[in-house]
């Protein structure tokens, strides 16, 4: 099983992500959120890193043009968009990188619905939360409400995901929607502080995810 670590702000813990084989590493280009990855390093920085992870930009509602200058500037491998983002505007950027779309998913959603215009415009999808702003709550949503979907996507399963929830994925992993589990997407429950990973959590997570 892949594994993407969100909210990342340390150069030296991504390379940490990168010897652990994690496959995706995200950086936040949120003003808002509190691991906004330009507080802590300039986009050279970002654009350095090396090795076989896939650098991923999260963004909220963010310009167009904007989105594709950061991701020359940062060297970035994929979008991630988390916001208000129309199939359009996917489309466009879909035609420059690969684009992350992300959903923010309540108890009584109709999921197909919701996804079915952008199937043809992005490369992925993620499911996280649903919260009252944009971004990640550290809180889990029913996974039971993607059972038995087809999604004709890979998609992300995020959303306040922990180390002693291995054997709930595993057990998710049986479940016909999950041939298109592309990776799990980890964060907040990971953390020492906003932005900084307790890296043994991590590799005890990835160490057993990986078995999957």
């Amino acid at each position: 099983m892949r594994v993407k670590v969100c909210g990342m702000t340390d150069v030296d813990q991504v390379n940490q992500l990168n010897q652990l084989g994690v496959e995706f590493c995200g950086f936040i280009f949120y003003p808002k959120s509190p691991r906004y990855v330009f507080k802590h390093m300039p986009a050279i920085n970002i654009k350095r890193i090396r090795g076989n992870i896939n650098k991923v930009g999260v963004f909220v509602n963010a310009y167009t043009d904007d989105i594709l200058k950061t991701v020359d500037d940062c060297g970035l491998y994929l979008v991630q968009l988390h916001g208000d983002e129309s199939p359009r505007e996917c489309e466009r950027i879909s035609n420059y990188v690969s684009v992350i779309k992300a959903f923010r998913l309540s108890e009584d959603d109709n999921i197909l619905w919701k996804i079915k215009d952008y199937i043809d415009v992005c490369d992925m999808f993620l499911f996280d939360t649903e919260g009252a702003g944009y971004g990640g709550t550290g809180k889990k949503f029913n996974w039971n409400v993607l059972k038995g979907l087809d999604i004709r996507k890979p998609f992300f399963l995020s959303g306040g995901i922990q180390n002693d929830d291995v054997f709930a994925l595993k057990e998710f992993t049986n479940d016909s929607v999950a041939k298109d589990l592309f990776s799990i997407d980890i964060n907040s429950k990971f953390e020492i502080s906003p932005g900084i990973k307790d890296m043994d959590k991590v590799s005890q997570f990835v160490t057993q995810i990986k078995q999957i």
